[in-house]
Formats: structure tokens, C-alpha cells, sequence
């Protein structure tokens, strides 16, 4: 016997659950006869766009490093694509940064931003209900960063807001609320 017949894989606890409870209530609920008809989160998106950043690139790149902490995973950084006189912004300099999330590294995100981000939010009773797309995908946003209990407090230089959007391959926005809201997610009553 080797040593990796004895170590258990890590599976995160959040798709633990989908596979054991959420795909049979699912199942039970929409009356889908196969496991692969159910719908499933594909990705996490995370957006940061540093509007300062035109007087100050270094915005950017802090801003990146929070995203990477926070997600667990380098974030990219997005370019302006052409110039706009209007805004002062030319062509070719950094304004925001992203990263996108999948498999495991998806899952625990959204368990920490259930459990521990999402209750630190102020004044918090709930994100929208009704901000899918049609097509399966959930987007919000959030004000401030510091809601992430990965980042210091006295290490963040400026409040900085981001948007983050949930995309299952749900066929209906109801199918795709029914599986977040089984998934723990906090949508307003």
C-alpha cells in the first residue's frame, strides 16, 4: 500500500454538501431524472475596478494583492483598451483587476463569504433576489472590502468595492436562486 492510498482526498465542505444533500432535494423538486441535469455553480468572478488608478497605478497593484488574499489565487490586471479624454484616461494603463474561480478554490470562497464575510457586512439583511441574468448568473456587490476577515484592517489603505458574479448552468433564474439558497447563500426575505 502507498501513502496515497491512505491520505483521503480534500473535498471542500460546501461541495460535500451539494453532492450528498442538495443534488436529491434538487432532483426532488424539479423532477430532473439524471444527476448531470442538475444545475451547478461553474465559477466565481471577482471585479475590482480602481477608478483613482488613472492618477495612481500603485491603486492597481494593492488593490490585486488584496483580491489575491482574499480569493486565494493571483489576480489578473485589466488594462485600459483605448483612450477616453473625457475621463482622463489613455490607452494601455491599469484601472481594475479581476480573477476568476473554479472548482475547490470556488467552493471555498463561497463557504467564507456564507459563514464569515456576508455576516460582517453592516447593516446587513440579505443580498437582492432578483439581480440573475436569465441565464443562470447571480452578480452583487459589495462596498468594501474589509468585510473579508483575510485582510487586516489596519493594512488596508483604501476602501476599495467589488463586484462578484455567481454563474451556474441553471436553465431558469428559479432553478439557479433554489440552488444558491441551498447552498447558504443570505437573500433577502
Amino acid at each position: 500500500m502507498s501513502t496515497g492510498d491512505l491520505k483521503e482526498k480534500y473535498i471542500p465542505r460546501l461541495l460535500k454538501e451539494y453532492r450528498q444533500a442538495i443534488i436529491p432535494r434538487m432532483k426532488e423538486k424539479f423532477g430532473y431524472k439524471n444527476v448531470l441535469a442538475v444545475p451547478r455553480l461553474l465559477k466565481i468572478v471577482i471585479n475590482m475596478g480602481v477608478g483613482a488608478a488613472i492618477t495612481d497605478p500603485k491603486l492597481t497593484e494593492k488593490a490585486a494583492e488584496e483580491l489575491a488574499i482574499i480569493s486565494g489565487q493571483k489576480a489578473k490586471i485589466c488594462r485600459s483598451r483605448k483612450p477616453i479624454s473625457n475621463f482622463k484616461l489613455k490607452k494601455d494603463i491599469p484601472i481594475g483587476c479581476c480573477v476568476t474561480l473554479r472548482r475547490y478554490r470556488m467552493y471555498e470562497f463561497l463557504d467564507r463569504f456564507v459563514t464569515v464575510a456576508a455576516p460582517r457586512i453592516r447593516d446587513f439583511r440579505g443580498l437582492p433576489a432578483n439581480s440573475f441574468d436569465g441565464r443562470g448568473g447571480y452578480t452583487f456587490g459589495l462596498t468594501e472590502q474589509n468585510v473579508f476577515a483575510e485582510l487586516e484592517a489596519d493594512k488596508i489603505t483604501r476602501a476599495q468595492g467589488m463586484n462578484i458574479t455567481l454563474q451556474t448552468n441553471a436553465k431558469t433564474d428559479k432553478e439557479a436562486k433554489e440552488l444558491l439558497a441551498l447552498l447558504g447563500f443570505p437573500f433577502r426575505r
